[in-house]
């Protein structure tokens, strides 16, 4: 017997409009459905899958680890349905100028031994590049496409992943050598945690210790606004940084840095997205055409 066919891409659509919306009967009103018509539909979904993507307990929808994974996905699997579909009605070549804002650590070390790549590909997209860890308003600043680390807030911002990187402490072999080697977290107290100037998501150095994590404060007598410039910091011997792995990867293979008790390193990890604003009909082909160099070309991973 033949199972019957199935809208799977717009369950997809459905599943993850709740999700953006943070329930079924914002969904619904969205669709002209009914909030039960929408909680049937994730249900049958659900029993497809095997697996529970939403726990019903709460007033405001909440995803299951699976759930969280599967949205992810579903989000990505949109997102190629929607540019294959334009790029099949709409022929047009890619052309005119972007505007990215990236912060300093991904434009240094991936982003621009990229362009001369991009720029062979598509010659008729010029690029205007801002580097900066500053968060902008992509409407105020005129942005096309922003790249950034770290958990993303809730907003309008459509988000495609670029990967996820280790972070990890290091310190330059003058200043270990000038001030030691910290070999416990009572050691690393004593040391120069040099930091940043502005506030973060994780605003500190999380260390395991004990069974647990901690999070320790960049207590250093200097701090700074990007993490390239931290990582010039490290590497004139200022004292200890805790940077991106992928930035500081080959300074470790050189030497020019060394890991600082990596034994304590907890390994959470530090994603990196490229945002943009997505409302308002289809993207410009040269949006699209770097948003979709930057998924194939601009991975960054955890090393």
């Amino acid at each position: 017997m033949s199972r019957p066919s199935v809208n799977r891409s717009g369950e997809m659509e459905v599943f993850a409009k709740a999700v953006e919306l943070g329930g079924f009967s914002a969904a619904a009103r969205h669709y002209r459905m009914t909030p039960s018509a929408v909680s049937k539909l994730v249900l049958r979904l659900e029993e497809r899958l095997g697996v529970r993507l939403v726990n019903r307990s709460t007033r405001r929808l909440q995803l299951t680890p699976e759930g969280h994974a599967f949205h992810e996905r579903t989000v990505r699997i949109l997102a190629d349905i929607d540019e294959a579909e334009r790029s099949a009605s709409a022929g047009e070549s890619p052309t005119g100028r972007v505007r990215l804002n990236v912060n300093a650590s991904f434009g240094t070390h991936v982003l621009m031994r990229l362009v001369p790549e991009f720029r062979a590909s598509f010659p008729a997209v010029s690029l205007d590049i801002v580097m900066t860890d500053a968060v902008v308003d992509l409407m105020e600043a005129r942005t096309d496409v922003a790249i950034r680390a770290g958990p993303l807030k809730s907003s309008t911002l459509i988000a495609r992943k670029l990967g996820a990187t280790r972070m990890m402490i290091v310190g330059a072999p003058s200043y270990v050598e000038r001030y030691g080697m910290p070999s416990s977290l009572e050691d690393l107290a004593g040391h120069e945690r040099l930091g940043f100037c502005y506030a973060r998501a994780v605003d500190g150095w999380p260390i395991r210790a004990e069974g647990e994590t901690i999070v320790l404060p960049a207590s250093g007598a200097v701090q700074v606004s990007d993490g390239e410039g931290l990582r010039q910091l490290a590497l004139a011997g200022a004292g200890l940084a805790r940077l991106a792995e992928f930035t500081v990867r080959e300074d470790v293979r050189a030497g020019r840095l060394v890991p600082v008790l990596e034994d304590l390193n907890p390994g959470d990890l530090e994603e990196v997205h490229a945002v943009y604003l997505g409302q308002g009909g289809a993207l410009p082909a040269r949006v699209r055409a770097v948003l979709d160099f930057l998924a194939r070309h601009a991975r960054v991973t955890p090393g």
